[in-house]
């Protein structure tokens, strides 16, 4: 895990994401790399992961990577996500998302997160765009 993966799993621990179980082992300014194991409570009656949890999952990811991106004491929010549901992942499985730049702009920036199996098989194609939000002042 690098340092900024560490300091970001820190950073999160108690919100959200930690809850999801993602665990983080790249971020980079270029690229966000992380896991999850699809427990029982994040499926559907049909014991796949639920759209929900993989668009989470894909959204987290995006915005550390807008993280690592911003300027000292500006923020992020998430202002549009479109997620392609490309195949199931069952309950059990260990699920790995990669996140990188599409744009990182000053007001803007748009990410594209690939959701693949440990076999590498896509399960979901999520690009999101985060608004940057200044320091306040």
């Amino acid at each position: 895990m690098s340092d900024l993966a560490a300091a970001i799993q820190e950073r999160l621990r108690g919100l959200f994401p930690e809850l999801l179980g993602i665990r983080f082992t790249e971020v980079t300014p270029e690229r966000v790399v992380a896991e999850l194991t699809v427990r029982p409570d994040l499926c559907t009656a049909a014991e796949v992961m639920h759209g929900g949890a993989i668009m989470a999952f894909a959204d987290t990811l995006g915005a550390v990577g807008t993280i690592a991106n911003l300027p000292a004491g500006a923020r992020t929010t998430t202002i549009e996500s479109k997620t392609n549901f490309v195949s199931a992942a069952p309950v059990g499985s260990r699920v790995l998302g990669e996140s990188t730049p599409a744009h990182r702009g000053k007001t803007t920036m748009v990410w594209q997160t690939r959701i693949s199996s440990e076999s590498g098989k896509l399960l979901a194609l999520v690009t999101q765009t985060q608004m940057v939000l200044p320091a306040p002042v």
